[in-house]
């Protein structure tokens, strides 16, 4: 080969660039090798090389670090922070639960969610080019990412149009929910039997919020003012995504702080509340016999997973607008304690609120039934001696009431059950375990009516709730839009406005008067095993296929440190590990329970749980065939060459100048590193390990670069060369 050839080699930067490899190479005017910024091989002793990143360039960039860490908080803290983790908290051993938690959020959590953030800084892409760029067979990741970001951005913008509703709602004194209707019935005037039946806030939120169904089959038709106030919630999310990050960065300001202010002020005020630390001290009253159940720790780590927004792609897309040289790791570990430490305190709130609220539930228990008991007396179904002396009837305590009922259910051991008493326990109504729906829009609000000045608190609630969900749907749609922008030449103006119109049709399943069934039914199904399947082959196909060192090796570069050695171990043996074990417990779940929902019964005034009819139970299945689906899709193409493989959509951290000639190279080096051969042989992808053997080849006799399936040979580096991009290799060996 003559001295003067060309080699060609793939410069860092940031300049957005879609264009085919073809055409890049067709405009590429030749280049100064003298002045080239990129200097390969060399003797020693010389100038160790680097790879320039340029300043300024065509993609866009987060203003300043501030607005970036508050965009991924925002995405990640999310409505799953107030009223999933209170929720598992109190179900799986109070202090306990967060031994767990803990636990897996540092050997699943961190880790993964550092992965993800650096694929997405390394090759500065959206989901889908970042994993047909790591490894094409796989490319179908980004793809089953996209789907279930368009899965859960259906349902997630329903509940924030809940929220927006209640929202405007609460600008009423009293508040709507606060008492029960009166039906008039000729010159009667009778408390709506509904309401009667379960309570003020059940009754408005089922009734006159949803009015709601008692099937999924049912459909009931359109709920108008949810239907307005979905088209509300996705007018938002438009105007939010549809100016890029640099005005979302500064929306982020406001929508991941404002929550903070929220939950210290409804902290103070429910500290101040009567029975506020019965329920906090109920919360972190550990229950250590829960931690041996394997159930606590699929839970737990169902929540590491979800709760820092880990598939989604908003992770990546994110962080696919930094600098190159950004502290990546840095950032996993921040927005990760952050994420916990939103937890801990939503957890407090809530269980501040709701000690506030059981002791209320408990003094009307007292209340009922301390009347029930004047009754019997006064019938003389139950005789004066029973009730000791100190007793007062007009000043009843919780403990006297519990010594009352004592000495009663011992004397009439026999017809007790017909005297209809309850016990009136604290320890029960902390208990009643509350998530979801359920704790926002009926057990908060029933504790706020309560409060001093209810109108602003709710305001001030509801409000926060819209923020929450504002900062993980935005998150969500550039998780949607940033890989399509990345790989097709789209104004992201008219993209934005299609998906937010699209979405909204599609949500109007969810608007029905049957909509929240299908709420729960995409919640359980669209999302869950199919994220999991598409974390853990992103954690494959990083650790396995393109290597765990040079993984770490990319991310010495990057960084200009080393990240600690027990990454090495978590992301290549502990993680994978967990992930398994995860998806077979979802798996075994889902066979042994039987899938259905909480249907809403007019006439009981209560939930049943009610199988799914044979065509939702299709749906359901259907959802997760459907998210998972781009996986084997894209393998098999591929595989076949059915597909293209990605390799003509360049990263758009490369400029249009990528293509340096090189020069001062030994002849018979360049030979050697380039052809893998002896002169004159024409580049080819050859793997680590010969056909049909397990000897690995001597790395002399191979090019370090591995083809990309096309005829274009994407990079060649020096072996002295210290920083590489990341490149689609074959598996790599570890040993």
């Amino acid at each position: 080969m003559p001295k003067n050839s060309k080699v060609t080699q793939r410069e860092q930067s940031h300049e957005h660039v879609t264009e085919s490899v073809a055409d890049l190479l067709a405009h590429e005017e030749p280049l100064d090798f003298k002045s080239s910024s990129v200097n390969v091989g060399g003797a020693a002793g010389k100038k160790t090389p680097q790879i320039e990143v340029p300043e300024n360039d065509g993609r866009p960039a987060w203003n300043n670090k501030l607005e970036y860490i508050l965009a991924q908080v925002g995405f990640s803290v999310g409505l799953g922070n107030v009223w999933r983790f209170p929720y598992l908290c109190q179900k799986n051993g109070g202090g306990a639960y967060l031994v767990p938690y803990s636990i897996l959020l540092f050997i699943i959590g961190i880790p993964l969610f550092f992965l993800e953030l650096a694929v997405g800084q390394k090759i500065r892409r959206g989901s889908i080019g970042v994993w047909n760029y790591v490894c094409p067979s796989l490319g179908g990741i980004g793809m089953s990412s996209l789907m279930v970001c368009g899965f859960v951005g259906l349902y997630y913008n329903v509940i924030i149009g809940w929220s927006i509703f209640y929202f405007f709602q609460s600008f009423q004194f009293p508040l709507p929910w606060s008492d029960c209707p009166i039906r008039k019935n000729g010159s009667f005037a009778i408390v709506e039997p509904e309401c009667d039946k379960s309570s003020a806030t059940t009754y408005f939120w089922y009734r006159q919020t949803l009015n709601t169904t008692s099937t999924i089959a049912e459909s009931g038709g359109l709920n108008v003012k949810m239907t307005l106030s979905l088209l509300v919630a996705w007018v938002i999310v438009c105007l939010a995504v549809i100016k890029g990050i640099t005005s979302s960065g500064k929306v982020m300001y406001f929508s991941s702080l404002f929550p903070y202010l929220v939950l210290f002020c409804f902290l103070v005020r429910g500290l101040m509340l009567k029975g506020s630390v019965d329920g906090i001290a109920h919360m972190f009253t550990p229950k250590l016999e829960k931690m041996l159940e394997p159930q606590v720790w699929r839970e737990a780590a169902t929540q590491v997973f979800f709760a820092l927004g880990l598939g989604f792609g908003g992770v990546i897309a994110f962080s696919s607008y930094n600098k190159i040289d950004n502290n990546c790791h840095f950032d996993a570990v921040l927005v990760s304690f952050i994420n916990f430490f939103t937890s801990i305190l939503a957890t407090l709130v809530v269980f501040a609120v709701l000690g506030f609220k059981a002791n209320l539930m408990n003094e009307k228990c007292v209340t009922e039934n301390a009347e029930k008991i004047l009754g019997y007396l006064n019938s003389h179904v139950l005789s004066p001696d029973l009730i000791p002396p100190h007793v007062n009837f007009s000043h009843l305590t919780t403990s006297d009431y519990a010594e009352m009922y004592g000495v009663i259910k011992t004397v009439k051991e026999g017809g007790f059950a017909q005297l209809g008493l309850d016990p009136c326990v604290l320890e029960d109504e902390l208990n009643k375990a509350v998530q979801g729906t359920g704790l926002a829009f009926i057990a908060f609000t029933e504790a706020m009516t309560h409060f001093p000045g209810s109108p602003f608190w709710s305001v001030m609630f509801f409000f926060m709730l819209i923020n929450l969900g504002l900062g993980s749907m935005i998150g969500t749609m550039t998780g949607i839009t940033t890989p399509i922008l990345d790989a097709y030449k789209v104004q992201k103006e008219l993209l934005t406005v299609g998906c937010c119109i699209v979405a909204f049709f599609c949500g109007l399943l969810f608007v029905q008067r049957s909509g929240n069934y299908f709420v729960t039914m995409f919640d359980d199904y669209s999302a869950g095993l199919p994220l999991t399947v598409v974390v853990i082959l992103e954690n494959l196909s990083v650790a396995w296929v393109y290597g765990t060192k040079r993984f770490m090796q990319d991310l010495e570069d990057m960084l200009g440190f080393r990240p600690y050695k027990i990454y090495f171990y978590l992301w290549k043996y502990v993680s994978p590990l967990c992930l398994i074990v995860l998806i077979s417990a979802t798996v075994i779940e889902m066979a042994i329970s039987p899938p259905g929902y909480n249907a809403w019964v007019q006439e009981l005034a209560q939930e049943r749980f009610q199988s799914y009819p044979p065509w939702a139970l299709a749906m359901c299945f259907a959802l997760i065939v459907v998210a998972m689906l781009p996986l084997p899709i894209v393998f098999v193409a591929r595989r076949f060459n059915l597909m293209s493989d990605g390799s003509n959509k360049l990263s758009v951290s490369y400029r249009k100048t990528m293509m340096k000639d090189v020069s001062n190279l030994e002849e018979q080096d360049e030979a050697r590193f380039i052809l893998g051969a002896k002169p004159g042989e024409a580049p080819s992808c050859k793997p680590f390990l010969t056909p049909g053997k397990n000897k690995p080849l001597d790395p002399n006799s191979l090019s370090p670069n591995i083809c990309y399936g096309t005829s274009y040979q994407n990079e060649a580096i020096s072996p002295t060369t210290p920083t590489t991009p990341m490149t689609p290799t074959t598996p790599e060996s570890d040993s």
